[in-house]
């Protein structure tokens, strides 16, 4: 493959096609004249009215306004118009904002990070209200309070915030940033109706899928009364080339090799294929009989199938359950403290089937009542929302396997951006070489619940003096999360021959990462879907009770917090016009995880209460140094509640490698101090130039520690669970750029350009095991930046950006295996459109245009451990809007 390695010479690219897009449109169509510049920026307040946008410089535009006239550090990405948001996934509109990157799962962005801190230290709300959180389900896993993007469909998303320096009256439990998802309102859009059709292929699948999208909105004549109703259908076919490596294990074979090496383990070559089919609709409804009085209501159900199935061929170096590897003296071939290559006898080589219907069901409601006479103002608010993660009946994750045990010749040294050398003597697409081997039958059932009920009051003053706000919440969260395993080895050794043909079949796909070169296995047998499930999982199996290790799996943890704050506002008409806010707030956490723990094999169902409580001042300063200059300084005390799964008394132990996980329900949450400082110049209603520097430094660090267990028929594990004990600290500067080039001759007069930069480092000091991580959290690239060219005239428009992050930690390991790093990874996406008519538009859009691939390597780049191939992915779409 050749690629280039230099991602600013790939920016620059970016913007140089988007030009010359620019100048062969110019020779289509006479020259128009330059959009009409945003409105000037609101007086200072809190929040603006809804700024209703027809393309994407004005949505910049908007977004600048709102961050200008903001009483705090925020930044935000604008519809571009109804049902159109600047990207398919909200997740990838969010990279726009500075001090953002995404995470991706198969290409599609799923997870957020604000200014170097994961997904996890993240708040989200919908329309200012907390949301309840879906659960990763697919393989076991769990992520715990980790948004899922996904499961909000950009095209019903009007705007959305990014708060980085809180006020007193936000909800507390971020580090990272509170990110606000906005819905379109009925008394803001007023009589409109739209609707979208979209088809979209990826080229790794090779499979078209259809998406539309509607929207209603009616209000009555004297605009006191208005009912907004949306829904959309989307489907996808997704393909993922796939060559996994779980770690690096040191000391496994100590006897043959010596002390202080490293050797590979499990390692597979993988087709994950989903086919996933989003169903949304919402229903929002206002009441505004006058001025001083306003009832908003307003309901989301949503509900993503993703139907799993995966074709894998496991080969395991390092597992004993069944046989023991040994690794043959003198085949090795070291680079430092890794054995890059050699050969190993007695592998156990598995071609495993993995399939399973993953269902996420979101339901939201909030009611808020708002009643503002004279110089006060009061609002009430009520919000529940429901997530539900699980597998629908006969549905739950199926592990079909075949095996046979034979020599694995390995090598690595080719580097982490090439396929190892993975061989051995056994023919592994020849059937009658397998025997069959356990068969695992996995239901997960997670329910997260999410309700608030809140209570705010405001009075405004004459003078210095301007405002007191004051509130409490009660806001109460409960997960329950339930698990069964069945392990049935009824076909355990049993030829495949003996079994039947309809127990296996070729790989239904080919091509596996066919632009590497490389003798690793590309084609194998694999079981077939159901025929094993159908034989094995009987309703005599289904009936059985729970097992302890289902029970020890299962919890329960709720968390009842109760806050009240007080906000005053200032404003000092002196030489440089001052204002802000001071504030605090006082959360009080009452928590209760409940599970089951056994004393050999008796079950015994425990209970751990906590309570604690947090005092979190906060100061946000504006000064208006100029009217165009803007300087901010803000301080805050933060705090973000640990993982739920992390707080469980749950043990989950590894089906294929003498491992487990726990939770520890004395975990304290994580504290911070920070500061932040900011300068923003705004020499055009066109034109945004801001900076900023933060400071972050967090308490009682979550991290790993490692404890050698003894698991009934396991015999040792080694049980990873998480504990305070770490600190970590932050500095950052954030750059961002945006200008609209109308000043420029015809027909480059419609150009413009986006850009931001942001830099981290980290001083952290935190152990995995007995393991020391020093300055590297998860998550946290050191350097991201992005850069968009767009032009706009007449009835094209189209945009070209590079979005680019360093490498970054994804797995701290433990006392016997490596940690892990994400390789610095970048994504070119863009679109075309082009205004058919007054009401309808065509869309062209592509992401990941220059087919990059993620790689993963483990302590060092000589420890390969990933590839990553989900392709390209373009969509063409049809809008109309009346």
């Amino acid at each position: 493959m050749i690629r280039s390695k230099n991602p600013s010479a790939r920016c620059a690219g970016a913007v140089a096609i988007l030009a010359f897009a620019a100048l062969a449109s110019s020779q289509a169509q006479a020259a128009e004249p330059a959009a009409a510049t945003a409105a000037e920026p609101a007086e200072t307040t809190d929040s603006v009215d809804a700024i209703v946008v027809t393309s994407y410089g004005k949505s910049l535009q908007a977004a600048a306004a709102l961050k200008r006239s903001a009483a705090y550090g925020l930044d935000a990405i604008n519809a571009e118009d109804i049902g159109k948001f600047p990207t398919r996934n909200a997740a990838e509109a969010l990279q726009l904002v500075t001090g953002v990157t995404i995470d991706r799962q198969r290409g599609a962005g799923l997870y957020v990070s604000v200014r170097g801190l994961g997904p996890q230290f993240q708040y989200v709300e919908l329309n200012g209200r907390s949301i309840a959180v879906n659960e990763l389900i697919e393989n076991g896993g769990a992520k715990g309070r980790q948004f899922r993007f996904e499961v909000l469909p950009a095209e019903l998303i009007s705007q959305i915030e990014v708060v980085k320096t809180p006020t007193a009256d936000m909800d507390e439990g971020a580090l990272g940033g509170n990110i606000n998802i906005k819905t379109f309102k009925p008394l803001d859009v007023g009589h409109k109706a739209a609707f979208s059709i979209r088809e979209t292929y990826g080229d790794v699948r090779k499979k078209a899928d259809p998406s539309a999208s509607g929207l209603l909105s009616w209000t009555n004549a004297d605009s006191t009364l208005g009912v907004l109703a949306s829904g959309l259908y989307d489907e996808r076919h997704v393909r993922n080339d796939r060559l996994y490596q779980v770690g690096w294990n040191l000391d496994k074979f100590k006897n043959t090799l010596g002390a202080g090496f490293y050797t590979p383990s499990r390692t597979r070559p993988t087709i994950e294929t989903e086919h996933r089919k989003l169903y949304s609709g919402a229903v929002t409804g206002q009441w505004k009989p006058n001025s001083d009085f306003q009832t908003d209501l307003d309901v989301l159900v949503t509900r993503l199938d993703v139907d799993y199935d995966e074709f894998g061929l496991d080969i395991y170096p390092d597992d004993t359950t069944f046989a023991t590897p040994v690794f043959v003296a003198g085949s090795q071939k070291t680079v430092g403290d890794t054995v890059v290559g050699g050969t190993i006898n007695n592998v156990r080589w598995m071609a495993s089937r993995e399939t399973s219907l993953n269902r996420h069901d979101l339901t939201a409601v909030g009611l808020k009542q708002a009643w503002t006479p004279g110089a006060w103002s009061f609002n009430a608010e009520y919000a529940y929302s429901r997530a539900r993660s699980y597998h629908p009946d006969g549905e739950a994750t199926k592990r079909n396997r075949l095996a046979f045990f034979a020599p694995l010749t390995y090598d690595f040294s080719r580097g982490y951006k090439a396929i190892p050398q993975l061989t051995t003597t056994v023919d592994y697409t020849n059937p009658a070489n397998f025997v069959g081997q356990a068969f695992d039958y996995t239901w997960k059932d997670s329910r997260d619940t999410d309700e608030t009920i809140r209570l705010d009051g405001a009075r405004v003053f004459e003078g210095p003096f301007s405002k007191i706000a004051f509130g409490a919440e009660r806001h109460n969260m409960k997960r329950v999360y339930l698990r069964r395993d069945w392990v049935l080895n009824d076909i355990l050794n049993v030829p495949v021959s003996t079994l039947g043909s309809n127990y296996y079949e070729t790989l239904p796909y080919s091509g596996f990462l066919k632009d590497f070169d490389g003798a690793t296995p590309r084609t194998w047998v694999t079981p077939t879907r159901d025929a094993i499930y159908n034989r094995l999982f009987t309703p005599a199996v289904a009936a059985q009770p729970w097992s302890t290790a289902d029970l020890r799996n299962s919890f329960v943890v709720s968390q009842d917090i109760t806050s009240a704050y007080v906000r005053g506002d200032f404003e000092f008409a002196t030489a440089i016009p001052i204002s802000g806010n001071i504030g605090v707030r006082y959360a009080r956490t009452e928590q209760v995880a409940s599970g089951t723990l056994t004393n050999g094999t008796t079950a015994q169902p425990v209970s751990y209460p906590q309570d604690y409580g947090n005092w979190l001042p906060s100061l946000n300063v504006k000064a208006q140094l100029r009217d165009d200059l803007i300087a901010r300084f803000a301080a805050s005390r933060v705090v973000n509640r640990p993982n739920i799964t992390d707080s469980a008394p749950r043990i989950s132990v590894a089906r294929d490698t003498p491992s487990a996980s726990g939770g520890n329900p004395d975990l304290k949450p994580f504290l911070a101090d920070q500061l932040d400082a900011s300068l923003e110049w705004y020499p055009a209603p066109t034109t945004a130039l801001t900076g900023a520097v933060f400071w972050k430094k967090m308490d009682d660090y979550i991290t790993q520690q490692n404890t050698t267990i003894q698991v009934p028929g396991r015999g040792d594990v080694l049980l990873s669970t998480s504990v305070n004990g770490g600190d970590a600290k932050l500095t950052g500067v954030e750059l961002a750029y945006n200008q609209s080039l109308s000043f420029l001759p015809g027909p480059f007069d419609g150009l413009g350009v986006q850009a931001s930069l942001t830099v981290v480092d980290s001083k952290a000091n935190y152990f995995a095991g007995n393991r020391q991580i020093k300055d590297d959290l998860i998550g946290l690239s050191k350097t991201s930046y992005n850069l968009v060219g767009y032009y706009e005239k007449g009835p094209l428009a189209a945009r070209l950006g590079w979005f680019w992050r360093s490498r970054y930690l994804s797995g701290t390991g433990s006392t016997t295996t490596a940690e892990s790093y994400i390789d610095a990874y970048g994504s070119l996406d863009g679109s075309i459109s082009y205004d058919l008519t007054k009401n309808y538009a065509l869309t062209l859009e592509g992401s990941n245009l220059t087919d990059e691939i993620r790689y993963v390597y483990g302590k060092t780049k000589d420890q390969p451990m990933e590839i990553y191939h989900w392709g390209r992915t373009v969509s063409l779409t049809l809008r109309s809007k009346f």
